[in-house]
């Protein structure tokens, strides 16, 4: 068995600075494509000759395929050890868990995250650094350039490795351990929580319902959810991971967790409900006859951190991506704790995590974490949550009334639009760009807008600074609005429209979002010319 160098094509299509390579399945089989893409990481990479590396994804289509190709060029690149996951299965907070146990270099975790996965879907990889989070901007802009320059990548020629059977088989002078991909994550949250409070919960008849949408998470939910908790057979469903994910889109909202949001609004619902994503990492939370928006749900968590043992030494600070809602930041005004407003993004997080500044965070999109690992945490999130309801022995509809009570309610919702031509997004943003500076002052919708600015972050930690993250319009009464082109998608551009409205009177803490947003709604569409630029009249997502 030996190296081969072989020939490659330099990338064309992507920008510097995104977490991570995201494209079609059909794009990744195309000759070379991951290659060149994992050769340009280990070519950036120092100290990866005699390295351990953590290898795995969430079993979407390609995914024990890349895996393979993978191990025969990190064996090529001098690699000294693999970590990977059963079947190729490691979910991203359970890579994050072990790059972290492990002491290693980092890791490779394959994933699109909430994207379809089959025969024609989507397919990712992305680099996470020896913290357990995703690589800072300045290594994966240092990927990308690479990438546009590579000629060759190094690989061997060797069988295929056995990835069904746990145990250390050699690899051309490497070692590939298979593990158990449940194990030390199941051991590492058990220790963060009152797990007898929690098996006393169920056992007082306490049911719930949790959707792994035929992900990654089923193996987790089953093992911790029903085994270790005491959660009656069955609690999980769509629980077998699946690489066309059953047919259905992982993504754990309102929109597409059909089979949780038809058993929570069902005459029978549970007491509480939850989904996680494609890749573990994200969290849908819901109680009988309530939805728990993910900007609350990270306020409620920070409410109630000191009924949680991994907590019992208090909260340092916490923080949310600038698009997430307010809430949290009334709790920590309140609680006298630091509050961080950080980019879209998780790496972000990891350095205030990291630094101590924080020890729970959030962002809109449905992810929620802590210090136990460098990435969001779908099932923690649902965990913590038990633990709170265990503690307070309170409905979700009474712990959200009574956190409403105590802070006040923060109505928000995002509109998305999906697949618009790249060209027309960007130019509904230079055009809105342009007019920011003459917009304060100005009356919108019968609100008057006190400030309108692009958020740019300087990192408090490192110095480091990110500019152009997303348009905001604040309004005198407190309402405001956000634009940005999100990332996660693998073909067009898709225009997030973020709109939040405070409400302190208790006496209107009953309105429906679409009661509460409503005019806010026709306002951003008016104020950005969505109609205009895009053709779209309707969001292709309300969330």
């Amino acid at each position: 068995m030996t190296a081969v160098t072989q020939p490659t094509t330099p990338f064309t299509d992507q920008r510097p600075g995104t977490s991570g390579l995201r494209k079609a399945v059909r794009v990744f089989e195309t000759p070379h494509y991951l290659e060149n893409f994992v050769q340009s990481i280990f070519d950036c990479l120092d100290g990866v000759a005699g390295a351990t590396l953590v290898v795995g994804g969430d079993g979407r289509y390609h995914n024990r395929t890349a895996i393979r190709t993978i191990l025969k060029m990190a064996a090529a690149n001098g690699v000294a050890r693999v970590v990977v996951g059963r079947d190729g299965i490691l979910s991203t907070p359970a890579a994050s868990c072990l790059i972290r146990k492990r002491r290693t270099l980092g890791g490779l975790i394959l994933s699109a995250s909430h994207n379809p996965g089959g025969p024609d879907g989507d397919f990712g990889i992305k680099y996470n650094a020896g913290n357990g989070g995703p690589a800072p901007e300045a290594l994966t802009e240092a990927f990308f350039r690479r990438s546009r320059a590579i000629d060759a990548y190094r690989i061997v020629e060797a069988p295929d490795v056995d990835l069904g059977r746990v145990g250390t088989t050699d690899l051309a002078g490497m070692a590939v351990e298979v593990v158990d991909p449940v194990a030390d994550y199941a051991e590492m949250v058990e220790g963060l929580f009152d797990t007898a409070a929690i098996r006393a919960l169920f056992a007082s008849g306490f049911r719930m319902v949790f959707d792994a949408m035929h992900a990654v998470t089923g193996p987790y939910a089953v093992e911790i959810l029903e085994h270790r908790l005491g959660a009656p057979a069955g609690t999980v469903i769509n629980g077998v991971p699946l690489e066309d994910f059953g047919g259905h889109h992982p993504d754990p909202n309102l929109a597409h967790a059909h089979d949780l949001v038809a058993r929570m609004e069902g005459p029978d619902a549970p007491d509480f409900g939850a989904a996680s994503d494609g890749d573990g990492d994200r969290n849908m939370v819901m109680g009988r006859g309530v939805f728990v928006s993910p900007s609350d749900s990270l306020a409620v968590l920070a409410a109630n951190a000191a009924h949680v043992p991994a907590f019992a030494g208090g909260l340092t600070g916490v923080a949310r991506s600038m698009p997430t809602s307010r809430a949290v930041d009334r709790v920590a005004q309140a609680l006298g704790l630091a509050c961080y407003e950080t980019p879209t993004g998780w790496k972000f997080f990891g350095n205030l995590l990291d630094a101590g500044r924080i020890r729970l965070c959030g962002e809109e999109s449905f992810g929620t974490g802590a210090d136990h690992v460098r990435e969001k945490d779908g099932l923690w999130a649902v965990l913590m949550w038990l633990n709170v309801l265990a503690a307070r022995r309170l409905s979700v509809a009474d712990i959200m009334a009574e956190h409403w009570r105590t802070y006040g309610r923060t109505y928000y919702g995002r509109h998305d639009y999906e697949g618009i031509e790249q060209a027309a997004a960007d130019a509904l943003i230079d055009d809105l760009r342009g007019r920011l500076p003459a917009l304060a002052g100005q009356a919108a919708g019968g609100r008057r807008i006190a400030a309108a600015d692009e958020f740019a972050y300087t990192d408090p930690v490192d110095g480091s600074r990110s500019e152009r993250q997303g348009l905001r319009i604040a309004f005198e009464d407190g309402a405001r609005i956000v634009y940005r082109l999100s990332g996660t998608g693998t073909s067009g551009a898709t225009l997030r429209v973020y709109l939040e409205r405070y409400e302190p009177d208790p006496a209107r803490h009953g309105l429906s979002v679409e009661e509460a947003l409503g005019d806010l709604a026709a306002t951003a569409v008016e104020l950005a010319g969505i109609v205009r630029h895009t053709g779209r009249t309707e969001p292709d997502v309300r969330t």
